[in-house]
């Protein structure tokens, strides 16, 4: 994996006035299990470079050109010869511009209010930088929640986005030695308070007398003096000087006026157990984790509290000590966040995941107010709960019925908005849809893109073949390209020139909260043969004028024999039966027949397959579906045709124990190898590719 970092121009990357970029990425990329081959480039006209892996890029200053563009475009030219995998951009905006086509993993690092900075002001400006990018990594929780003022939520969670704090060196502290030094660093102006802390540490100095003040830093546009004969200004020093001397210090105060991304200087004074005083500001709270926090800002507040912790000897060493010990942002662990996140890029960092969270999208009814209760999605939405994954639903069509106005005629434009903002809270592993026609491919697609470790599936139930059903092919095959799999109830050799090898059959599943009859041991019915027929679940009734070739078929059947008791639903002006009342009409016969719209294909049934079977009642199967490859015939009763039908449900009425012996084996089978766990299951594995090695009863029939 080659790592470019691309410096700000002009940032001193050298051990001669480093800035605190420098100093952060010179301190990680020692640690960088991925420090070989990683190259650092910038522009400084300093030489004594802070480490050997950097390139000061050649520069050459042209009339009529930003020096920006200048310095970018020569680093492409470098980039294009050494073909990077991962381009880091630190804190310079305006630079995303002339990467936008680049094939390489693109990172940005703000280190500054993005508000400030040309190129991110903008909302629209800092959309680009989210459609950009494949990463943007924040300083501080401050600088995040800065960039996302204005911009929805679901950006906000995105995986692109990650708050990595800078860090520093972990050193063995003996807080014992500690000697009475109070210390500032930073630049020595009002921005930074320099200021107010003069004037306050003055006030101590001449109270008392055992103690001493050490500053670094410089300012050549803002002279604030101080003048004390204990007050010693280092001016400009490398890193480790000032570190030495944090060591030593008892107290370290950064109490700028500004509100400052985060703070090196309260970090550095942190990891070395200084008692540390900092001004609420920016992101300077989120440098230590114990201390003084100043809500007010003023010379005497400063003083007060600098005061308090030279007479509180005890609070003091206290604070050092909790100070020093909770410390956790060294370098080891940052550079281990930072390797993570590039190693994310090329790695899929899901498959081992025990446990998900999951978005499960289709049609619950909702607005059918329990009708259509029993359903598939249902049934799904139960396997992947016994499989303990945190399950969160939406209910795609009963949004899309409570959200129609005006300005959202279909209401698809609110449920989009819906599933993105469901997204950006929930942050799933994986995303189910269900029959989910109107979430649309764009939107899948914004999805992928902020949230690449999403996996993406859907089911589909109904019929489809390259002819009659042709309609539903087309609907199955809309979002296949954007999604890692696809299961569906048809076989998939029923549709013909598919490239896709990523699309798997899957039978109806049976729950047993759903399907827990156990009908072969009743004894009494009052009916031979079960039937329902509707013409649309959504329809509930009948749709005048509609038929179709079961009707045919139940029309045949009823005149075949004058011997069977029939019970069915959905013909001659018998309307369709639904949730417990169909369950209830089922209980009523001996047997019942499995029978789907159209021409049989391989292993298709609609879902009333698992209600029959699955209640144990004995159920009769069109041999031509082929099911006989997954049910024996001591299972299931195979016909051949309505002669075939009409006999065997004469024998089988007059035969009790048999009859309800193939119920049991039919039921028992549904249940142990195609129930609602086992299919979720085998989705879950094949959209995350695992488990290779585990088959399912259904797979290779």
């Amino acid at each position: 994996m080659k790592i470019s970092i691309l410096l700000p121009y002009k940032e001193n990357y050298s051990k001669k006035y480093a800035g605190a970029v420098s100093i952060f990425i010179n301190e990680i990329n020692k640690e960088s299990k991925l420090k070989h081959t990683t190259k650092i480039f910038g522009n400084t006209e300093f030489k004594n470079y802070l480490s050997k892996n950097y390139v000061n890029i050649p520069f050459k200053k042209k009339y009529f050109q930003s020096s920006s563009k200048i310095y970018v475009n020569n680093f492409i030219k470098l980039e294009k010869k050494r073909k990077s995998d991962i381009i880091e951009i630190h804190n310079r905006p305006l630079y995303l511009k002339y990467f936008l086509y680049f094939k390489n993993k693109i990172v940005f690092y703000f280190h500054n209010d993005p508000l400030t900075m040309a190129g991110s002001i903008s909302v629209n400006d800092r959309i680009f930088i989210l459609n950009t990018c494949h990463k943007i990594i924040f300083n501080s929780e401050w600088t995040k929640k800065r960039f996302f003022l204005g911009i929805e939520n679901f950006y906000l969670n995105s995986e692109k986005i990650d708050v990595i704090y800078q860090s520093t060196s972990r050193k063995k502290i003996n807080l014992s030695k500690k000697e009475n030094i109070i210390t500032f660093v930073g630049k020595l102006n009002k921005s930074k308070g320099y200021d107010l802390f003069g004037k306050a540490v003055l006030k101590i100095l001449n109270e008392f007398s055992d103690w001493k003040a050490v500053v670094f830093g410089d300012e050549l546009r803002e002279q604030i003096i101080f003048d004390h004969d204990r007050l010693i200004n280092m001016g400009y020093k490398s890193n480790n000087s000032v570190l030495k001397v944090y060591e030593k210090s008892s107290i370290a105060i950064a109490c700028s006026r500004w509100e400052e991304p985060f703070g090196r200087s309260s970090l550095e004074a942190s990891s070395r157990g200084c008692a540390v005083i900092i001004s609420n500001k920016g992101g300077l709270p989120e440098t230590i984790t114990d201390g003084i926090i100043l809500n007010k800002l003023t010379v005497n507040s400063i003083y007060k509290n600098i005061k308090n912790l030279i007479i509180n000897k005890k609070k003091r060493i206290n604070i050092q000590k909790n100070s020093y010990e909770n410390f956790y942002l060294d370098n080891k662990f940052i550079s281990e966040k930072i390797d993570n996140y590039r190693n994310s890029f090329f790695y899929n960092t899901n498959k081992n995941n025990k446990k998900l969270r999951i978005l499960h999208v289709t049609n619950f009814n909702v607005r059918h107010n329990g009708r259509l209760f029993y359903n598939t999605g249902r049934r799904l939405n139960n396997g992947l709960l016994k499989l303990g994954h945190t399950v969160q639903t939406l209910s795609d069509r009963d949004t899309i019925s409570q959200e129609r106005k005006i300005t959202d005629v279909y209401g698809s434009k609110s449920l989009n908005l819906k599933f993105l903002e469901i997204v950006g809270n929930f942050k799933p592993n994986l995303i189910i849809l269900g029959h989910a026609d109107a979430i649309s491919n764009h939107t899948i697609q914004k999805i992928r893109n902020f949230y690449p470790s999403i996996r993406f599936s859907q089911w589909f139930l109904d019929k489809m073949d390259n002819k009659t059903w042709s309609t539903n092919r087309d609907r199955f095959l809309k979002k296949i390209q954007y999604l890692d799999c696809s299961f569906c109830t048809t076989h998939p050799s029923s549709l013909k020139n598919l490239k896709n090898k990523n699309i798997f059959f899957i039978p109806n599943p049976v729950d047993e909260t759903f399907e827990n009859l156990e009908l072969y041991k009743k004894n009494y019915h009052k009916y031979d043969l079960f039937f329902a027929l509707s013409h649309g679940v959504h329809r509930g009734t009948l749709k005048k004028g509609k038929t179709d070739n079961r009707e045919i078929f139940l029309n045949k059947l009823l005149n075949s024999s004058n011997e069977i008791r029939f019970n069915i639903f959905g013909i001659k002006d018998n309307q369709p039966i639904w949730a417990e009342n169909f369950k209830n009409e089922l209980s009523k016969s001996k047997m019942a027949l499995n029978l789907s719209q159209g021409e049989p294909l391989k292993f298709y049934s609609s879902d009333r397959i698992s209600q029959l079977i699955g209640n144990g009642i004995l159920t009769f199967v069109d041999r031509k579906t082929k099911l006989n490859k997954i049910f024996k015939k001591d299972e299931v009763v195979f016909y051949s045709n309505i002669k075939d039908l009409s006999k065997k449900i004469i024998k089988y009425k007059n035969s009790d124990i048999l009859r309800n012996k193939i119920a049991k084996k039919g039921m028992i089978k549904y249940h142990k190898y195609m129930n609602s766990k086992l299919v979720a299951e085998f989705m879950i594995n094949k959209s995350f590719d695992i488990n290779h090695k585990k088959k399912f009863f259904w797979e290779n029939k």
